[in-house]
């Protein structure tokens, strides 16, 4: 995991190395190559190669790792891959299910991300959430919409999706682990609506958001960033909480711990590069 939480984790595909120090230097928190999804079932063993030569000489940490799904042909040799590699930061876990996957990519020693794609996967998270190696919870809504049936991009969709992230939200807290990561979103063009779906997300309680294009990397960044008036506000409640002893007051609202805290939260989210 990078120092603090990423606000920003940008896919690139496995099969495309030469897409890999462009997303580096895209302003990502955290690069994640993908074995999984971006990459074809017929393409995925050259994939594999790719990535090994590009870890030969990657630095320490460079990158993530999405693997494929425990249930399929590709997992075990994923992990004999990952192994001992130093150019690897964590593994993300796609499609998770059970702690005993989970288990199997813990110990190769790496940080991990689940993400949860599926009806088990939410039935099993208080449990995924709280496995050894496990630093923060994703969810990929393209998959998880899928196994529950729900029509995409429709009011109804959105309405059970906002229960995933609820539940993502509420096992992360009390799992001890960092907020979790938003889904992807699949407009790259329209960045006003990437600006959008960040911003919710930030409200939601989210720490960050997955990238599928470097374009979107940005915006992500600076929704997940607080604004000057926010900062503003914090630094004035800290001031005033510093100079009266007792529950002083700022515009009006009684500067109690809650306030204080969300003041103090403001001010750490706002000391990133």
């Amino acid at each position: 995991m990078s120092p603090t939480p990423p606000r920003s984790a940008l896919f690139v595909p496995a099969n495309r190395p030469e897409r890999i120090p462009k997303a580096l230097a895209s302003g990502a928190d955290i690069v994640i190559v993908d074995l999984e999804d971006a990459v074809a079932p017929a393409a995925k063993p050259m994939a594999r190669q790719a990535l090994g030569d590009f870890l030969e000489t990657a630095s320490p940490g460079a990158v993530w790792v999405r693997i494929n799904a425990a249930d399929t042909a590709d997992f075990l040799e994923d992990l004999a891959l990952c192994r001992d590699q130093t150019g690897i930061a964590g593994l993300v876990v796609p499609k998770a299910e059970s702690t005993r996957s989970l288990a199997q990519v813990e110990a190769l020693g790496y940080p991990m991300i689940p993400l949860i794609e599926s009806a088990r996967g939410l039935q099993a998270l208080p449990g995924l959430a709280q496995a050894p190696g496990v630093v923060q919870l994703s969810f990929g809504a393209l998959d998880l919409g899928l196994d529950l049936g729900i029509e995409p991009n429709s009011e109804g969709g959105d309405w059970v999706l906002n229960q995933a992230r609820y539940q993502l939200l509420v096992q992360s807290r009390l799992s001890g682990l960092a907020p979790p990561i938003d889904t992807v979103h699949p407009e790259f063009r329209d960045m006003e609506i990437v600006d959008r779906a960040a911003r919710r997300a930030v409200a939601m309680g989210f720490g960050g958001m997955l990238c599928i294009h470097p374009r979107q990397v940005a915006v992500v960044n600076a929704a997940f960033m607080p604004t000057e008036d926010q900062l503003a506000w914090a630094l004035r409640v800290i001031e005033a909480a510093e100079q009266d002893a007792g529950a002083g007051q700022i515009d009006g609202q009684m500067i109690d711990a809650p306030v204080m805290a969300r003041a103090q939260r403001i001010v750490a989210s706002a000391d990133r590069d």
